[in-house]
């Protein structure tokens, strides 16, 4: 997990992206924000983030930047209701690339809001595309 914590290196913010969203685990304290461009389909392009949370929420932040790309605000949160329930619900593990790598996580449960901040705060950077719209 530590690896794909120090790999957050290659996502560094965009400070003049059109997009931002923030998230925050009321769990934790946990914050990740997140700035994004997207194509001419609203589909990620490219994405910078700001992470501080524990080594599992990095990881999480790390696995979701490394596969954002090409993917559109429906898409995010079908992501991220297929993580939810699997994370919260036992439902099986959603198609997202590398989420073996946090799967022991899924014992605690004080670490599943951490794990679940990346797709919230892009969600919340895409919201905002839709609604200036």
């Amino acid at each position: 997990m530590l690896a794909a914590a120090v790999k957050l290196a290659d996502y560094p913010p965009l400070a003049d992206a059109p997009l931002h969203g923030e998230a925050r685990s009321t769990t934790c304290g946990s914050v990740i924000s997140l700035d994004a461009e997207t194509d001419h389909e609203g589909a990620i392009s490219a994405l910078g983030v700001k992470v501080r949370a524990c080594a599992v929420g990095q990881a999480a932040a790390s696995l979701f930047a490394d596969h954002a790309k090409g993917h559109d605000l429906n898409g995010i949160a079908q992501s991220h209701e297929g993580l939810q329930a699997w994370l919260k619900e036992g439902a099986g593990m959603p198609d997202w690339p590398g989420l073996e790598l946090i799967e022991p996580a899924r014992d605690y449960p004080a670490r599943h809001d951490a794990i679940l901040l990346p797709w919230k705060a892009a969600i919340a950077a895409l919201s905002s595309a839709t609604a200036s719209s």
